[in-house]
């Protein structure tokens, strides 16, 4: 019996090794294929290939910071992005949302949060979680 519930995609742009290998971890168990990009750029063309549900997104990235990210992505996207950062400014989580951002954590995170979180945005737009 093959399943017709569509694959959710889920890009993570963090240039930290073992935090983008933690949230891929995270991410797949809550059933997302994930995708990684060390790098603000890459990560844009990632999320322009593949239209996934869900993108995290760190904001002190090598190339370009995670603000700009977020604006470039929205230029032709609508996904879900959280930003998730070590900033705790509230000025940083203003700067998150004018700039695109849908949900703002600061790390260290707690996986249970991320997920309610990304639940709830997902809720928003009426797209089905993954179970």
């Amino acid at each position: 019996m093959q399943d017709d519930k569509p694959a959710r995609a889920a890009v993570v742009i963090e240039d930290d090794d073992d935090v983008r290998d933690l949230l891929h971890a995270v991410l797949t168990g809550f059933g997302f294929t994930v995708h990684t990009a060390p790098a603000g750029q890459a990560g844009v063309e990632m999320v322009r290939q593949i239209a996934p549900q869900v993108v995290t997104l760190d904001v002190g990235l090598p190339d370009i910071d995670g603000f700009e990210v977020a604006r470039r992505i929205r230029r032709f996207s609508s996904t879900l992005i959280v930003m998730l950062t070590a900033r705790s400014d509230p000025r940083d989580e203003a700067r998150g949302s004018e700039a695109g951002a849908d949900e703002y954590l600061t790390k260290p995170f707690r996986p249970a949060e991320l997920r309610r979180r990304i639940e709830d945005g997902l809720n928003k737009r009426s797209v089905p979680i993954p179970s």
